[in-house]
């Protein structure tokens, strides 16, 4: 089931992400990174990311394992961007990561952008191409931020 973010889900989807840095991401980034991408994305911060973007869970069995993210680019309507695609490292590969992106491609954010933009990382980027999101300009390196830009354009 995905169902938009609540407040109260904000513990819970911290620690998600925590774990996924922690135990999936640390194959490509070094500790004080994930360490600090895990404070940036701490419940506080969930909660207020909500408040100004749409937070999607997905649960099974009353278990969040999943969560995901768009908002507005740069206070932008006819551009966004997909943030926060987490997986529970014990649910990788079940397909619980697309079905967050497809619900998230139902949303207004998406739908009335023109181009969506990722900034993934290095861990991810197979993932979001897979889903038909490209290097934004054709860069397929990373970026100061140690991150790919990706992007998808709708018609």
């Amino acid at each position: 089931m995905i169902r938009l973010f609540k407040p109260e889900d904000a513990k819970k989807a911290s620690n998600l992400i925590a774990r996924a840095l922690r135990e999936v991401n640390a194959k490509d980034y070094d500790e004080e990174y994930i360490e600090a991408d895990v404070r940036a994305l701490s419940s506080d911060n969930l909660i207020k990311r909500a408040e100004n973007n749409h937070l999607y869970i997905c649960e099974r069995e009353e278990k969040i394992v999943g969560i995901g993210g768009i908002g507005a680019y740069w206070f932008k309507e006819d551009e966004s961007r997909l943030m926060n695609i987490f997986v529970l490292p014990d649910y990788l590969g079940q397909g619980i990561g697309t079905e967050i992106v497809k619900a998230i491609e139902q949303d207004i954010y998406f739908t009335r952008a023109k181009r969506i933009e990722v900034p993934s990382s290095i861990t991810a980027a197979g993932f979001y191409l897979k889903l038909g999101y490209q290097f934004k300009n054709g860069i397929k390196e990373i970026d100061k931020d140690r991150l790919y830009r990706l992007e998808k354009f709708n018609e």
